[in-house]
C-alpha cells in the first residue's frame, strides 16, 4: 500500500481548496503589507499621529473657512 507523503497530501488538499474557490468565482490575492512590528513603521505611525493631533487643533478653523469661500447651492 502506498500512502501519499505528508506534503503530498497537504499539496493535493491546496489544490482542492482552490479548485473550489475558482468555481464560487472567487481568484487569489496577493498584497503586501507594512510590517508593524518594526521599529520603523512604530516610528512613523507615531509621528503622524502627532501630527494629527497637532492639526485636529486648527480643523475647526480650516473647516469654516472652506465653508465661507465654498459656492453650495442649498435649496
Amino acid at each position: 500500500m502506498v500512502t501519499a507523503s505528508p506534503s503530498g497530501s497537504s499539496r493535493d488538499k491546496v489544490r482542492a481548496y482552490r479548485l473550489r474557490q475558482r468555481a464560487l468565482g472567487l481568484r487569489p490575492v496577493q498584497i503586501w503589507v507594512p510590517d508593524v512590528r518594526a521599529q520603523t513603521f512604530k516610528a512613523e505611525a507615531h509621528r503622524q499621529s502627532l501630527a494629527v493631533g497637532i492639526a485636529t487643533a486648527q480643523a475647526l478653523a480650516d473647516q469654516a473657512f472652506i465653508d465661507a469661500v465654498s459656492d453650495l447651492d442649498e435649496a
